[in-house]
């Protein structure tokens, strides 16, 4: 057992240490950029720490700084990609390598601290911010692709693929924090911050997480129903009009209730209501 705990020790070790060529690498690109500017300060601790011996004790520190690192690093990959608008010829390849880099962190929490719970050794936020990021990411691929309808038209599957993909990863997001329940002896004067608490909406991004989760079903609704053959078994399909249904009805109600007035708008959410329901 402590073999094994060592030689995944030394296996995050060496990621840090991969990630710091890495960073180089890019940084040789654009050697202003404050994301990777952040990444390699944050590496050049962890590579100290390393170097004199690093205590396990540390363990869920050390991990919370290399998800920022990889969080900063794929930050800066996928402006690349959205920059050039996702070439058709590379965009598959790195998208799936982006996906893999954001799930690491997660990956290894539970191997190196498999009694701990994953969100206790990288914290809500960056958990959070791994699903957010993953399912924005194949969001704005989506979004691309949702333009080329030839494209679309010879690769409906890889399409609908995507965008069930990107789905699961924002109702992830919007699970990792257990919703307030009103009854639980907890008391909130501020009845708006009650009511978003209790649908489990914490911050902008949340709600911004529930529109693109809103879109996305649309898309999939569209081209399943003129879809005769959609994705591989029909029982793992996610069911995307009762879902975009269910997560737009609340974004619509948050946004034209204790947000009114914020700027928010509901205009693309109760059009794509009034197709879905």
């Amino acid at each position: 057992m402590a073999d094994e705990y060592r030689r995944q020790g030394f296996e995050l070790e060496r990621r840090i240490f991969e990630l710091d060529i890495k960073c180089s690498s890019l940084r040789a690109e654009k050697q202003d950029d404050d994301y990777l500017q952040n990444a390699s300060a944050i590496l050049d601790k962890l590579k100290s720490y390393y170097r004199q011996g690093g205590e396990s004790s540390n363990l869920s520190k050390v991990l919370q700084d290399y998800t920022q690192v990889i969080l900063d690093i794929t930050f800066y990959e996928e402006n690349k990609l959205v920059d050039q608008e996702f070439p058709e010829d590379c965009s598959p390849f790195k998208i799936q390598q982006l996906l893999q880099d954001l799930t690491e962190p997660e990956v290894l929490a539970g191997r190196l601290a498999p009694a701990q719970e994953v969100q206790s050794m990288l914290g809500l936020e960056l958990l959070e911010c791994l699903y957010w990021r993953r399912g924005a990411l194949l969001y704005m691929y989506c979004h691309t692709l949702h333009q080329r309808k030839q494209w679309i038209k010879k690769n409906k599957d890889t399409f609908l693929k995507c965008i069930q993909e990107g789905v699961r990863y924002l109702m992830r997001m919007l699970q990792v924090r257990n919703s307030v329940k009103l009854n639980d002896g907890v008391v909130l004067h501020d009845t708006a911050t009650a009511s978003f608490l209790s649908e489990g909406i914490f911050s902008d991004t949340h709600l911004l997480t529930m529109m693109y989760i809103g879109e996305m079903c649309f898309w999939a609704v569209k081209y399943e129903d003129c879809s005769a053959d959609t994705m591989d078994r029909k029982e793992d399909r996610l069911q995307f009009r009762d879902i975009g249904t269910q997560i737009l009805n609340k974004y619509v109600l948050a946004c034209e209730g204790p947000l009114q007035g914020q700027g928010w708008n509901t205009e693309n959410a109760k059009e794509i209501l009034s197709i879905l329901q």
